[in-house]
């Protein structure tokens, strides 16, 4: 128990944070990334199937929602994450109440991550192929069909194999750079310490 406790006390000062600091740490960021991924996940698979299905050649297409929603999910993608936080704070303090915080956190984090996901979407399900589709609708599927029974379930293996291929490509890459800089600028000064 000694070795255990000398242990600890050595990563408390390595770090410069207690052990209960550190797992409250943990805990928010699993919070923010999850609540954060949950919802951008659902919000961009409706904003993929809207771009698949208004887009030229698509089975009701409409450019101009093809192109509104184009235009913004290329423009939130390219927008560094830093300047989106700071750009969105309004909303959040709308939404949350606060702009500070683990619940605030969640605003941008979701922003940030809905324009990558519904560009993976969009992109395993133009892997479905019309000819699936257009055998779906003689058979007389509904739109709702469509997607639950024939879009879905063909895109669902080109969304895992992008995920296992691309790891550093998922929405929580953004917090995962946030907590390793905040990691390393902790070490660091702990060095400069010494």
């Amino acid at each position: 128990k000694k070795d255990e406790k000398e242990k600890n006390m050595a990563l408390e000062e390595f770090l410069g944070i207690s052990n209960d600091k550190l797992l409250t740490s943990f805990a928010e960021t699993l919070y923010m990334v999850g609540i954060a991924l949950i919802i951008a996940t659902i919000v961009a698979f409706v904003l993929a199937i809207v771009l698949i299905f208004t887009r030229k050649g698509g089975l009701y297409q409409n450019v101009v929602i093809y192109n509104i929603i184009n235009v913004i999910i290329n423009i939130v993608r390219s927008t560094p994450f830093v300047v989106l936080l700071v750009a969105i704070m309004p909303v959040t303090k709308f939404l949350i109440g606060t702009r500070i915080g683990a619940t605030a956190a969640i605003v941008p984090l979701t922003v940030n991550a809905i324009p990558l996901l519904t560009r993976l979407f969009e992109n395993s399900l133009l892997d479905t192929g019309n000819g699936i589709l257009e055998a779906a609708l003689a058979m007389g599927a509904t739109p709702l069909q469509l997607v639950t029974k024939f879009i879905l379930p063909e895109s669902l293996g080109s969304v895992i194999k992008f995920l296992g291929e691309n790891p550093g490509a998922c929405p929580w890459d953004e917090a995962k750079k946030y907590f390793s800089k905040s990691l390393m600028s902790i070490s660091s000064e702990y060095t400069l310490q010494i």
